[in-house]
């Protein structure tokens, strides 16, 4: 088999998001294997891999071709008992530990919904997310589509002006900001101290390539130096900008699938489906190698 990437809308978007065939990623994988998928993510941001029988070591196994991976301390469960074993592999599921449905109001439940925001991975950290890989063990039977957003283009498609005024802003992003939106406020202290804003470049420069690109998320509440009505209004407008239907592709999953994508050129979001349903999705996380601020000296 030979290992190929086309754009997936060749037309529209033919930088954005491209669907790789010619491999079975469940398998131990070459040199040249790996440095044909980075490539493939500097070019399109996000690659979908069909039919991916993956179990959590065969995707730990993958993903750590790419860098160290992140602990899974970003939901409400981090410290108590979980469904999944390793705290490497993010539970991203309607599921409790015995493997049933959550109830609507199910504080779990609640506070994964803020997924339906548009977000990139772990801007709540310090040190935050490089890839994300999403491999879909069992789906609904209708909706729960992943939508991406191309930062590179949307940060390309602003007017010079508002580029000067993004340019050396530092935002604040946790959270408690993005689930406040939805009128979570269920934290408990540990939470709150667990989950205190952090700092991230409003314009980063990826390492590879030296496009630049906006990072935003739902997380980000603050602008340093701006009044807080100010600085939302102001990046409520930049996710208006950066999701327009011409930046965006959305992944409508197949069992199997596993979808990879680079947080540093994207911003993503969950889409609803039946809440009776099950949608379990497992979701490694590659670190980043340096935190934004870094990466700004």
């Amino acid at each position: 088999m030979t290992l190929t990437i086309r754009p997936i809308d060749p037309v529209s978007r033919p930088f954005f998001a491209g669907e790789v065939s010619g491999i079975d990623i469940t398998r131990p994988l070459t040199p040249d294997q790996v440095a044909a998928i980075d490539k493939g993510m500097d070019r399109f941001g996000v690659l979908v891999f069909h039919d991916q029988k993956f179990d959590d070591e065969t995707q730990l196994a993958f993903s750590r071709n790419f860098g160290g991976l992140e602990e899974a301390s970003g939901d409400l469960n981090w410290g108590k008992a979980r469904r999944i074993e390793s705290p490497l592999v993010n539970d991203i599921s309607n599921l409790d530990n015995d493997n049933k449905v959550l109830a609507r109001d199910n504080r779990r439940r609640l506070f994964s919904l803020g997924n339906r925001l548009w977000h990139s991975d772990s801007s709540f950290k310090a040190v935050p997310a490089k890839y994300s890989l999403l491999s879909a063990r069992l789906i609904p039977s209708a909706g729960g589509d992943t939508e991406f957003a191309d930062m590179r283009a949307a940060y390309d498609a602003l007017d010079e002006e508002t580029k000067s005024e993004c340019e050396n802003l530092i935002c604040e992003h946790s959270q408690i900001y993005s689930r406040s939106m939805l009128g979570f406020t269920d934290f408990t202290p540990e939470d709150m101290v667990r989950f205190k804003p952090v700092q991230q470049r409003l314009v980063r420069r990826h390492p590879s390539t030296g496009r630049k690109s906006l990072y935003l998320a739902s997380h980000a509440g603050a602008i340093i130096g701006w009044p807080v009505p100010e600085a939302r209004a102001f990046l409520r407008d930049l996710v208006e900008h950066a999701t327009q239907r011409r930046f965006v592709y959305a992944h409508a999953w197949k069992q199997w699938d596993l979808v990879m994508w680079d947080n540093r050129a994207t911003m993503h979001r969950a889409r609803p489906f039946d809440a009776k349903e099950v949608r379990d999705m497992h979701r490694t996380t590659v670190a980043c190698e340096r935190s934004t601020m870094a990466e700004a000296a």
